[in-house]
C-alpha cells in the first residue's frame, strides 16, 4: 500500500508538471538563410487587447532578441495605444522608429480539455469490472476523481524582414497549462528566440 501511494503521488506529480512552449506547424521562406538580424533594429510585438500581456510580452521579447545581438524594442513603446491598431498609423511610427524586422506574437486561442490520472484507474471503483459496472451506469456524465480540468494556449509566431515587408518564418506553438503569466510569456518568447537562432537569423 506505501509502494502503491508513492507510486501515484509520482505520477500525480508528473502531470502538473509545466509543458515547455512545442512549436507546430512551422513554414519559413526561402529567403530566410539569407537573412540575420543582428545589429539591426527589431520590434517586438504582441497583438492582444490586454495591455499588461502586451508590455509583458514585449519587454521580456525584446530582452532575449538584445541578449542575441539585435536591437529589440518593444513596440508599446514608440506606437500610441490608440493608434496600434490602426494600419495607417502604426505603419509610420515603424518606419519614424527605423525597424528593419518585426516578431509578433499572437494568441490565437485557449483550448480546455480533461485529462485523466493514473489516480483514477488504481482507486475507488476501477479496479473490479463489476464494482466499476454499477458506478459507470449511476454516474454517466460526471466528473470521476483524479480527473482534472487542462488549459492548452497557441500562439501564432510570425518574424517579418520590414525592409521588404515579407514574412520569412512562421509557427503556432501550444503551451499546456500555464501556472502564470510571467512564467507562460517568459517560455513563450525565449522558445521563439530559441527557434530564430536555429536558423541564424539571431546569434
Amino acid at each position: 500500500m506505501h509502494r502503491l501511494c508513492i507510486g501515484i503521488l509520482v505520477t500525480f506529480a508528473a502531470t502538473v508538471v509545466i509543458a515547455a512552449p512545442k512549436f507546430l506547424n512551422v513554414w519559413k521562406s526561402p529567403e530566410v538563410s539569407r537573412l540575420n538580424f543582428a545589429g539591426k533594429k527589431v520590434a517586438a510585438l504582441v497583438i492582444t487587447d490586454n495591455q499588461s500581456l502586451q508590455m509583458s510580452g514585449e519587454e521580456a521579447l525584446t530582452r532575449e532578441l538584445s541578449g542575441r545581438g539585435v536591437m529589440g524594442t518593444p513596440t508599446y513603446r514608440f506606437v500610441p495605444r490608440e493608434e496600434l491598431k490602426s494600419v495607417e498609423s502604426a505603419k509610420g511610427w515603424f518606419e519614424r522608429a527605423k525597424v528593419e524586422g518585426v516578431v509578433a506574437l499572437r494568441p490565437v486561442r485557449a483550448e480546455k480539455g480533461r485529462e485523466y490520472t493514473a489516480v483514477v484507474w488504481s482507486s475507488g471503483y476501477y479496479p473490479s469490472f463489476w464494482g466499476y459496472y454499477g458506478y459507470g451506469w449511476s454516474s454517466a456524465y460526471v466528473t470521476p476523481l483524479g480527473a482534472r480540468d487542462t488549459t492548452t494556449i497557441t500562439v501564432e509566431t510570425l518574424v517579418y524582414d520590414l525592409t521588404r515587408d515579407q514574412l520569412v518564418w512562421a509557427a503556432t506553438s501550444e503551451t499546456r497549462d500555464p501556472k502564470n503569466l510571467q512564467d507562460f510569456i517568459k517560455d513563450l518568447v525565449k522558445g521563439a528566440v530559441s527557434e530564430m537562432r536555429k536558423m541564424k537569423l539571431v546569434g
